[in-house]
């Protein structure tokens, strides 16, 4: 069976230190590629589905900040507004269609349309992007990497109720944290693309939809 094309990305990029491969809730990589990590725990591929209390997870990042090369530096107010800028001045360049957004203490959301650019090379954009606007305003040193390396989280969303909901993920993400809502200029509203109204029964979309059944 075919599968539905993709529509959008799901990015996601954290700050540097605040999720390491071997987090005791579960992470996305299969390797410690700095070895003094190595001793605080063993990979555990994926986020686990019971998820162990806070005082563990707080007390593995206690011991991780003695062993890192850099301090874990989270984003204050002041930052996420540079940040949140900065992704803003990419999103207009690159002409990207961004249908959420949320700049968290310690990691970054963005929903943004298909493009010509990989959802890799977008990350790679907004993050190098994000971090030279931290460093030109005096928020971070330069040789302070900022981000933690790679190309962050990707999910790929191929239908329009899969948009929705993650767009509503995204907006509620400052809440858990008691923090306001956050409006951001470059977000637009979404208006269901490519199911739009006036769209093609007969595109190609629709037609793998169709084969998915998952259309109408």
């Amino acid at each position: 069976m075919s599968h539905p094309l993709v529509i959008a990305y799901h990015l996601v990029w954290t700050v540097y230190g605040s999720w390491l491969p071997n987090d005791p809730r579960g992470s996305g990589s299969r390797t410690v590629r700095f070895d003094p990590l190595a001793d605080l725990g063993d990979i555990h591929l994926g986020r686990k589905r019971v998820q162990p209390p806070r005082r563990e997870v707080r007390e593995f990042y206690d011991h991780a900040a003695d062993l890192l090369k850099h301090p874990v530096l989270d984003l204050d107010k002041a930052a996420r507004a540079i940040v949140g800028a900065a992704l803003g001045e990419v999103v207009a360049a690159e002409r990207y269609t961004c249908y959420a957004c949320a700049v968290m203490p310690d990691h970054v959301h963005l929903l943004v349309r298909k493009h010509r650019h990989t959802a890799e090379e977008m990350v790679t954009t907004l993050a190098a992007a994000s971090r030279a606007g931290l460093v030109e305003a005096g928020c971070r040193d330069p040789a302070h990497p900022t981000w933690t390396a790679g190309v962050g989280w990707r999910g790929f969303l191929e239908h329009p109720e899969d948009v929705r909901r993650t767009i509503g993920y995204i907006e509620r993400n400052p809440l858990s944290l008691r923090l306001p809502v956050q409006r951001w200029p470059f977000v637009v509203p979404y208006d269901d693309w490519p199911l739009h109204a006036g769209h093609s029964p007969n595109s190609p979309y629709v037609k793998r939809l169709r084969a998915a059944g998952r259309y109408p």
